[in-house]
């Protein structure tokens, strides 16, 4: 019998022939919808650490700060393989040197398998592309693409900053030099239907894209997001709401799409909604409930 998705640890142990894990991990770079490039305040979605909440402190050696981020995770992986997750803000918006120096450390290191790039599909110049590309002859590159939906209308309620054609370029220049590309989703924005929802999954599988992301709509302190929901502005999905559309997101996912996330979480402290989501062995013990009997 097939499983009913194939899941990022599974995609792994086919194509490296063990388990990896993630170390996210500080590039130390910033973001053009937050330095006024394109804009100021980034994601209405985003906190203070651009995504990055759970990623190792920066610190001055990137085999340092790797090492760090090994020490934290020690009790739950016993593994010796790592992919370093470059995660907080964009990770390709500087300058190329300093891009070079830090990516070609990293994949250099012996304890790193592969190198995982959070970043915006309007960042991705030809330099940058060129680098990505002789990355990718060293070890195996991953890049992670914020697009959170297809609809312009919630792109511009969120502050996204760029169109879709933006997203299609740099899928396709993404492709054409082999990088293995990841697309993230968030299901419960404001405004978005269930048919707008799935809209967005069926494109994403239709783009290309050889991952995507599944991410539940954090409410975080700090965030305009924030400011919108305390007004009364929108709800936030419950749990059964949330699981319910995540089967059918996963219906239409084919297996060739490897899914790395079904949820993800928030840090507690941060946390406004919805609260169900802070307890993730309860949420997960309930996605996996479910897709049992998909089987």
């Amino acid at each position: 019998m097939l499983p009913v998705y194939y899941s990022f640890n599974e995609y792994l142990r086919d194509r490296f022939g063990e388990k990896l894990y993630k170390l996210s991990l500080d590039g130390g770079m910033t973001c053009p919808n937050r330095d006024g490039t394109i804009g100021t305040g980034g994601c209405i979605f985003c906190s203070a650490g651009g995504s990055g909440d759970f990623a190792q402190e920066l610190c001055e050696d990137v085999d340092i700060q790797i090492e760090k981020a090994k020490e934290r995770v020690a009790k739950k992986f016993r593994g010796n393989k790592y992919i370093a997750y470059f995660q907080s803000y964009t990770n390709t918006y500087a300058k190329m040197d300093y891009l070079e120096k830090l990516f070609y450390k990293t994949i250099q290191n012996d304890c790193i398998s592969a190198v995982s790039i959070g970043t915006r599909p309007d960042c991705l110049g030809n330099l940058v592309l060129n680098l990505l590309e002789d990355l990718n002859k060293i070890k195996p590159v991953f890049v992670e693409l914020g697009l959170q939906t297809v609809h312009e209308s919630t792109a511009k309620l969120i502050n996204r900053g760029y169109a879709l054609p933006v997203f299609d370029e740099a899928v396709k220049n993404l492709k054409e030099i082999g990088i293995n590309v990841v697309v993230h989703l968030i299901l419960g924005l404001p405004g978005e239907s269930e048919e707008m929802i799935l809209k967005s999954v069926d494109y994403v599988v239709k783009s290309r894209a050889d991952g995507i992301k599944l991410q539940l709509l954090h409410v975080l302190k700090g965030t305009e997001l924030e400011k919108m929901y305390l007004n009364g502005e929108f709800k936030t999905l419950e749990k059964d709401e949330y699981i319910s559309l995540l089967v059918k997101c996963i219906k239409i996912i084919p297996n060739s799409t490897v899914i790395h996330r079904l949820t993800g979480d928030a840090p507690k402290k941060l946390l406004v909604a919805p609260l169900w989501s802070a307890d993730k062995k309860d949420v997960l013990n309930s996605i996996n409930r479910e897709l049992e009997k998909l089987k």
